[in-house]
C-alpha cells in the first residue's frame, strides 16, 4: 500500500475494477502537515498515443489508468512540500467522483468558488482557478 492512500468519507479508497472502469475522475482536497490544503481534480484514465502499427499510417490510442495512486497535486508548493517531508504528515481526501470531463471540472470549480480558496491565502495552496465549461457536458451528466 502507497504511504498516503485516498480517504472518502474518512475511509481508505480501494476500488474495483469495475468501479474505475465508470468513472473519469475526482475532485479532492490535500491537507499538508500545517495544516495548509489544496483543492484539485484528478482523471482516473489518460490517453496514450501509440506507434502505427507495421505498414500502416494511423497512430494508435490507448487508454491507460493515470498515476492517481501516487498524485499530490499539480502545486509546485505542495509538490515540494511532497518532496521535502517525504510525504509525511499529508492527508489524501475524496470530495467528488465525476463520470465527464466536464462534471469534473465543474465540481473543482464549485469547491474551490464555495471554499474562496483565493481568498484564504493563509489557508490554502491554490494560486489560480481557471475551467472552460460548456454547457452541454454538464447538463447531460449532472
Amino acid at each position: 500500500m502507497y504511504k498516503n492512500p485516498w480517504l472518502y468519507h474518512d475511509q481508505i479508497w480501494e476500488p474495483t475494477e469495475e468501479e474505475l472502469k465508470d468513472l473519469f475522475g475526482f475532485v479532492y482536497c490535500i491537507t499538508d502537515p500545517n495544516g495548509m490544503k489544496y483543492i484539485g481534480k484528478k482523471q482516473l484514465w489518460s490517453k496514450r498515443t501509440l506507434k502505427p502499427l507495421k505498414g500502416k499510417k494511423r497512430k494508435r490510442r490507448k487508454i491507460v489508468e493515470s498515476d492517481w495512486k501516487e498524485y499530490y497535486g499539480s502545486s509546485e508548493t505542495v509538490k515540494s512540500l511532497v518532496e521535502e517531508t517525504n510525504a509525511d504528515g499529508f492527508k489524501r481526501e475524496i470530495l467528488h467522483f465525476c463520470k465527464s470531463k466536464g462534471e469534473l471540472s465543474y465540481k473543482e470549480l464549485q469547491e474551490q468558488m464555495d471554499r474562496r480558496v483565493l481568498f484564504k491565502p493563509d489557508k490554502y495552496h491554490n494560486g489560480i482557478i481557471q475551467a472552460r465549461i460548456n454547457r452541454i457536458h454538464v447538463l447531460d451528466k449532472m
